[in-house]
């Protein structure tokens, strides 16, 4: 991809304004397949094994997507990213205040950095289940919510380093005057043209509202949120459509839900969901052939990872050092937080070569962990060689995330490169 060609980041950003939540990217990622002629499956029909074309499927907010090319299916290449990004869930039972004030109660989801939260604009998005089973997506997309930080006068050592309490002082305000038990979902069912008395059940998460953009005197920075990691998402949907004459090999894009959360769900990377949808893509009940292909297939599992923090430059390995414009990295670990070793150290160098990209190695400090993504859970479930890459990026998990506005393309390319070769 030629440098500050900002097609592809162009359409990152409208991907990520269609997608606040996790329902949201899978009904985006099925309107942009269905496009590209690809045709939607329910677990619950009968499915056509190795028929040639697109398929997908959706499941809870993760989809699994492919392109059969030749019906003597030989091996699956499949691109794994997560739906979902750290903020905060409503709860159930959600209105409550205090001193005159409105509020809604909240339930952190993920490793959330605090403060980024605080004194923004928040909307509110997510899913509704209706009494007869169905699903109606909702998005207020408009300023609704702020978690209000306390006037420094009140709060001398804020500077210092406090903790926020996540129970007492991160509930959102939402308007004046006594709380109102039912308000909050009356509105929000008002929002979806639905009767409240029909909602069964909601997934409702805060959203920031702060639209993708670019920074910089040549913009060459793009922030955004959820970049962690609808920008995997986006990549595997873009190299999944433009895979083409991939004979025996099915390209397959996997992107799951509950990442951050631990994965352990029905539709996560350690349920067998995955597994299931393998199965029955190359057809028939013979458990010989299948270790025969997963034997031959492959895993790249796409998530983000921490570019260099040019303030804080020690908190990094001395020696692998991602820098913005470098290109995906390969993200290694001794202890296999990361599913890397030389093998798999081969097939992204590999793809990387065919896709005629920069690459660059990440390596966490050996005294200070570094978290995990769906590369390990998914390699373990299915047996199968399993890459882990990313995308440098800086303030990872927050409301505002910053990235080189040409390395979303480099990523795409990548999964690219794995797909066709």
């Amino acid at each position: 991809m030629p440098r500050f060609d900002r097609s592809h980041t162009d359409d990152l950003a409208a991907f990520i304004q269609a997608s606040p939540t996790p329902y949201h990217a899978c009904a985006e990622a099925a309107k942009r397949l269905e496009a590209a002629g690809f045709r939607r499956l329910a677990e619950t029909d009968d499915w056509p094994a190795g028929e040639p074309g697109g398929h997908y499927t959706v499941r809870d907010g993760s989809i699994i997507a492919w392109r059969v090319d030749d019906p003597s299916i030989g091996a699956f290449r499949i691109f794994g990213a997560h739906t979902d990004t750290p903020t905060f869930k409503v709860k159930p039972d959600p209105d409550l205040g205090s001193a005159g004030w409105k509020q809604i109660a909240v339930e952190v989801y993920g490793g959330v950095p605090h403060q980024t939260w605080l004194d923004r604009d928040l909307s509110v998005a997510g899913r509704l289940v209706m009494r007869d089973g169905s699903e109606v997506l909702v998005h207020v997309d408009r300023p609704l919510l702020r978690i209000p930080r306390l006037a420094i006068h009140l709060d001398r050592g804020v500077n210092e380093g406090q903790k926020l309490n996540a129970q007492t002082q991160l509930t959102p305000v939402w308007g004046i005057g006594a709380a109102r038990p039912g308000e909050f979902l009356e509105f929000i069912a008002a929002e979806a043209g639905v009767d409240a008395a029909d909602v069964f059940g909601h997934d409702l998460f805060t959203v920031a509202l702060d639209p993708p953009a670019y920074l910089g005197k040549d913009e060459e920075l793009f922030a955004a949120w959820r970049l962690d990691n609808l920008t995997s998402t986006h990549a595997g949907i873009a190299a999944l459509i433009a895979a083409e004459g991939t004979g025996a090999n099915v390209p397959v894009l996997a992107a799951f839900n509950y990442e951050e959360i631990g994965s352990t769900t029905y539709s996560g990377a350690q349920s067998p969901f995955l597994e299931t949808v393998l199965r029955r893509v190359l057809g028939g009940d013979a458990d010989e052939a299948y270790a025969k292909t997963i034997a031959a297939s492959a895993m790249m599992s796409s998530d983000t990872g921490n570019a260099v923090h040019p303030n804080f430059p020690e908190k990094h390995d001395p020696v692998h050092r991602p820098i913005p414009g470098g290109g995906p990295m390969i993200k290694v670990s001794a202890n296999q937080r990361y599913a890397s070793g030389a093998e798999e150290h081969a097939l992204f160098r590999r793809s990387a070569e065919a896709a005629g990209i920069p690459w660059q190695t990440y390596v966490n400090r050996n005294d200070i962990p570094g978290g995990t993504t769906i590369g390990p859970l998914s390699g373990t479930q299915l047996g199968m060689l399993t890459v882990d890459v990313g995308l440098p990026i800086l303030s990872m998990h927050s409301a505002r995330e910053l990235c080189g506005s040409d390395d979303p393309g480099y990523l795409a390319d990548l999964a690219l490169g794995m797909f066709t070769h």
